[in-house]
């Protein structure tokens, strides 16, 4: 987050970083910093590295969690639909808001779009779970067939409002496949912390449900874990956090995979470490990779979902030959 605040058109040191901070939280009266550089740091920067931590944290602790649940490494917020989901609505929203949603959008102004998201990924959610039960169970291998079956049917609505789009609508069409952090400011931030906060602060607490759930439900049951509540809470909130991260940044791929990966390669399964730590290295990923996007192209920015991507499959794959040749071993 340093890094990424100082670094960019307007060269910003630690110093002056600092100088500005103070300053502005009345710690200090000394100006170390000139205007041009507090405007950028105040009304850029900041905001832009916010919601990137955000949306990596929240993007980051969903994939814990999901994996968690499904006790399936591969049962990311992606893959079963939660993104196409979300990603949908928000589309809908762009192309049919002057006919449907303009009183909508009228009353809840800049958070419309987030709710329409949130509302997307949690129909998506909710058909792909209610699919994947059986005798109260969730068996794994439909929970991942259905998730494939909604994201090529969400993808098909997706495809038919691209073609009713017009120019315009078409290149926010193109903002929500690709992924960008470039909508950032300080009221995309305020739109987006409660969706994103109160996931990251509660799915922490269910971190001994999911270690009893690693051994199976039936053996949660007999620890005195309420298995159904512990489900409908889980998706509920990793629902919310990756609706409205869709909605402000659009798809951003391989976090919710990835990030629970390392951590648990580097430290422990343990989701009492995981999923904190997967909210902080999440937030750390984006944030770097934002950086990147931004500079690599500059005045021109590259699309973050094209960057995540590109670090996301190597460090994928590289996972993937690890666990086989360890378990050739």
């Amino acid at each position: 987050m340093v890094v990424s605040s100082c670094i960019g058109a307007v060269d910003i040191s630690f110093s002056e970083l600092l100088s500005i901070i103070s300053y502005h939280i009345r710690l200090s009266d000394h100006q170390g910093f000139t205007s041009q550089q507090a405007s950028v740091f105040l009304n850029l920067r900041l905001p832009r590295v916010l919601l990137g931590s955000l949306i990596g944290g929240a993007l980051g602790v969903s994939g814990a969690a999901i994996q968690g649940l499904f006790r399936n490494p591969l049962a990311e917020p992606g893959l079963i639909g939660i993104s196409s989901g979300a990603t949908l609505f928000a589309v809908i929203m762009i192309v049919l808001e002057i006919n449907i949603f303009k009183n909508l959008t009228g009353t809840l102004s800049f958070y419309a779009l987030s709710i329409a998201a949130f509302i997307g990924a949690g129909i998506t959610t909710m058909i792909v779970y209610r699919i994947a039960m059986k005798n109260g169970k969730t068996v794994i291998t439909t929970l991942l067939l259905a998730g494939l079956a909604i994201n090529a049917l969400a993808n098909s609505f997706i495809g038919l409002m691209t073609y009713l789009a017009t120019d315009a609508q078409l290149r926010n069409i193109t903002f929500w496949n690709l992924g960008s952090l470039g909508s950032a400011s300080w009221q995309t931030v305020s739109a987006l912390l409660p969706f994103v906060l109160i996931p990251i602060v509660i799915l922490p607490f269910f971190a001994k449900s999911l270690n009893a759930l690693a051994l199976g439900e039936s053996q949660a049951l007999h620890m005195g874990v309420n298995v159904k509540v512990v489900k409908r809470m889980i998706i509920i909130l990793t629902t919310m956090a990756v609706g409205a991260s869709v909605a402000m940044a659009g798809i951003i791929g391989f976090i919710g995979l990835i990030i629970p990966h390392i951590i648990r390669m580097t430290f422990t399964a343990d989701h009492r470490i995981v999923i904190p730590g997967s909210a902080l290295l999440g937030g750390a990923l984006l944030t770097g990779a934002d950086l990147i996007a931004r500079t690599m192209v500059a005045p021109a920015e590259l699309p973050i979902g094209i960057l995540t991507a590109m670090i996301g499959v190597p460090v994928f794959i590289y996972i993937i030959i690890s666990e086989k040749n360890k378990n050739n071993l």
